[in-house]
């Protein structure tokens, strides 16, 4: 089996591949383990690859808004941890930097994901490939998470063979694919990548139980998710909008606004601006949502059983997720600071009115300690402090 990929590969003439700088010391003192000499090699002169047009293999670069290695490292890491979680606990694999846990170094364009086994091997260059399917097939002898003894290099090979070749790499293989390497598209402008620097604990281990455990309410809210310096509304006031509506909004939410104003709530919790005029005001979000709630109650009515605002006791949203969820209340009686809180899920089925006020689930949202349709949850694994926080908007913001 040949150890250079260059006896296999041609590179692109329409995207060049084309280097970036590594300072591997760094890198490999950041990772905590060696790597490959073939992976750094392929890295030193290609750069990030688009291999056999459709393998996308991933160096330490980094490129403004796209794409930065340390952190797909660790958002393809969390995500298998994930998915692994769907085996038999004594099959799941471990995932660095858990020690020989698996580490990713490329993903195609069919959502499969490359990892090395570093358990195979105390040596980085006898690492074997391990790939995590995305479309195994029962009985195809495709595995969702395929062992392959194989090297990055012996792996890439295979891929481009014109017929089957002994000795036959153990289960089946994807391609085969042409032999090019080009510049990955969407890293033209991939720059070196600088290991970050030792980031240390954003809460003290008091702060983190009044955070996670033993606080309540604004105190608890607000170390887990600080408010920022200039919080942004929008050019309006409460008045006009409460007019506008023909009601009044929970106190709760009036004074949560004040504080933080417009923005995202852990990446996810998209809050619109309240005060705002103009064509993108809180009215208009409120009108959109429920005419396509609407909508889908005339086409699917079992699916759909909630009221809508204005009508009496109707949903009136005032945040959305990322994945198309709303937020809203339930606009029964005339008190708003009784209205209950409750979910439109996109992917699920209609669930209760949430339990408690607005700071309550904010906050045991981003603890974890909250399940309902329609809201992200936390793995098992993960450290909310990590995954909290809020990013305030200013007028450039669509919500």
């Amino acid at each position: 089996m040949t150890a250079d990929a260059s006896t296999f590969t041609t590179p692109s003439t329409e995207r060049p591949p084309s280097a970036v700088p590594v300072d591997w010391t760094a890198v490999e003192d950041w990772l905590g383990v060696g790597l490959p000499t073939d992976y750094r090699r392929l890295a030193d002169r290609h750069g990030p690859m688009d291999f056999g047009d459709y393998v996308w293999i991933h160096v330490p670069c980094v490129q403004q808004g796209r794409f930065d290695y340390g952190e797909w490292l660790r958002e393809t890491h969390r995500e298998a941890r994930i998915e692994a979680r769907k085996l038999p606990e004594a099959e799941r694999p471990v995932f660095h930097p858990e020690p020989g846990g698996l580490l990713a170094w490329g993903c195609t364009r069919g959502g499969d994901v490359l990892f090395w086994d570093t358990s195979a091997s105390a040596d980085p260059d006898g690492w074997t490939v391990v790939v995590r399917h995305s479309g195994a097939v029962p009985g195809s002898g495709l595995l969702a998470w395929h062992r392959y003894g194989l090297t990055l290099t012996g792996y890439l090979r295979h891929t481009v063979r014109d017929t089957w070749e002994l000795p036959s790499p153990p289960g089946p293989l994807m391609g085969p694919l042409p032999g090019t390497v080009a510049r990955t598209a969407f890293l033209a402008d991939a720059g070196a990548w600088t290991p970050p620097a030792p980031v240390p604990p954003r809460l003290t281990e008091a702060e983190r139980r009044v955070a996670l455990t033993t606080g309540t309410g604004w105190d608890a809210l607000r170390l887990l998710s600080p408010p920022p310096e200039r919080p942004y509304l929008g050019d309006g006031s409460w008045e006009r909008l409460f007019t506008e509506l023909g009601t009044r909004l929970p106190e709760e939410y009036v004074r949560l606004m004040d504080e933080y104003g417009a923005g995202i709530w852990s990446g996810w919790l998209r809050f619109h601006t309240p005060l705002r005029t103009g064509g993108r005001r809180f009215l208009t979000h409120a009108e959109d949502t429920a005419d396509a709630y609407r909508d889908l109650k005339d086409a699917f009515p079992d699916r759909c059983p909630l009221t809508v605002w204005p009508d009496p006791g109707g949903f009136l949203p005032f945040a959305n997720s990322i994945d198309g969820d709303h937020l809203g209340w339930l606009t029964e009686g005339e008190d708003p600071d009784a209205w209950p809180l409750i979910v439109w899920p996109r992917h699920a089925d209609q669930g209760p009115p949430l339990e408690g006020g607005l700071i309550g689930t904010l906050l045991a949202w981003q603890r974890g300690t909250l399940a309902a349709p329609g809201l992200a949850t936390l793995d098992e694994d993960d450290d909310p402090v990590e995954f909290a926080g809020f990013r305030p908007w200013d007028d450039s913001a669509y919500w």
